[in-house]
């Protein structure tokens, strides 16, 4: 049970004590102590989701120890191959741009072609698909062993899923780099002129709204596809305490993704700073067989590991469902999913 018996729900779970948390549409969600690793509270902490966007979280916990930021690049007609009328940030095949201007455009715009460039460039072989197995491998030293990458921007794929508690594993990996926490705050950032290409440099905005309206905040991520609805991740600080709050499978209404982060960071404060229900796992403390975890544990709908399961499941435990569940299963269980192309939005 990865972070404690007590979140082995599909309900809500809360400290002794604590105040009701505030309403939200999020189908599952967490808050934790970025320190620490104490879990305040959550609803289907282990559930699976579809991640979206904020997978490029996983992008940067992966690569960003990987790449120079200062190194200039040339992004690849292989880049620009993304889903029509998804989130760009306006790279052009061919351009010359620095590492850090990719992340920028990552982080800040949400770029799914800077997600492929990145990957490709952080795999060691000039692949984006090395550096989506990258992301697997990093996800499961890091205990996330509900998380699998398909596409490394979040664009839905057959067999992509994650959970609150894996996304808060992976954020608490972000936030401990020096360069993704001035990332993340920054406000805007240019793309430079590429005059081989005759484009124009311009301006881009950070996406997240909590950096600008949110006390204390750290920043984040968004996102949104059609199949995933919304999801985030956002930490801030206060009295020298450091939350996160991560989000799957949220409507926009009555409030959007980032003011449901930001009514459950309120409450997370309010919590004292020994309540907890579970704790998030420390990097290489989980120990299971990387070709079994992500392709067995596959999507909703599969056996789940006892993590996962709730009032109404009877695992008998995680290894027990890797072990009972053969290959040819897994594939015919995902092929019967019902998956269709979503189009990923800003």
């Amino acid at each position: 049970m990865v972070g404690g018996a007590g979140l082995a729900t599909e309900g809500l779970v809360v400290p002794a004590g604590a105040g009701a948390p505030p309403a939200v549409s999020a189908t599952s969600w967490l808050v934790a102590d970025l320190d620490s690793g104490q879990v305040l509270g959550g609803c289907g902490p282990h559930e699976y989701g579809t991640p979206a966007s904020v997978q490029k979280l996983l992008l940067a916990a992966t690569m960003m120890p990987r790449l120079d930021p200062k190194q200039t690049v040339t992004v690849t007609d292989e880049d620009m191959n993304i889903e029509p009328g998804s989130s760009a940030v306006g790279l052009v095949a061919g351009g010359r741009y620095t590492i850090e201007t990719i992340w920028l455009g990552l982080l800040l715009n949400s770029g799914n072609e800077a997600a492929n460039a990145l990957a490709r460039l952080g795999s060691g072989t000039d692949s984006a698909a090395a550096g989506v197995r990258a992301m697997n491998e990093q996800a499961h030293r890091l205990g996330a062993l509900q998380t699998h990458a398909v596409t490394p921007s979040g664009l839905d794929g057959k067999g992509q899923f994650t959970s609150a508690y894996d996304l808060a594993l992976i954020a608490r990996a972000c936030f401990a780099q020096p360069a993704f926490r001035r990332y993340a705050l920054t406000e805007e950032a240019r793309i430079p002129v590429q005059p081989a290409q005759r484009t124009k440099g311009f301006q881009i905005q950070n996406e997240n709204q909590l950096i600008y309206r949110y006390p204390g905040a750290l920043g984040g991520k968004t996102g949104f596809t059609d199949l995933a609805r919304h999801t985030y991740v956002g930490a801030a600080e206060r009295g020298g305490r450091r939350l996160v709050v991560t989000l799957l499978g949220a409507e926009s209404a009555p409030k959007r993704g980032w003011e449901q982060g930001a009514a459950l960071l309120d409450w997370g404060f309010t919590l004292p700073r020994d309540a907890a229900v579970g704790r998030l796992v420390e990097p290489g403390e989980v120990n299971a067989t990387p070709s079994a975890a992500p392709s067995a544990l596959a999507a909703p709908g599969v056996a789940r590991p006892a993590a996962a399961s709730g009032p109404g499941h009877s695992g008998s435990g995680w290894l027990w469902s890797v072990t009972a569940i053969s290959g040819a299963g897994v594939l015919v269980l995902l092929g019967g999913l019902l998956w269709r192309r979503r189009r990923r939005l800003p």
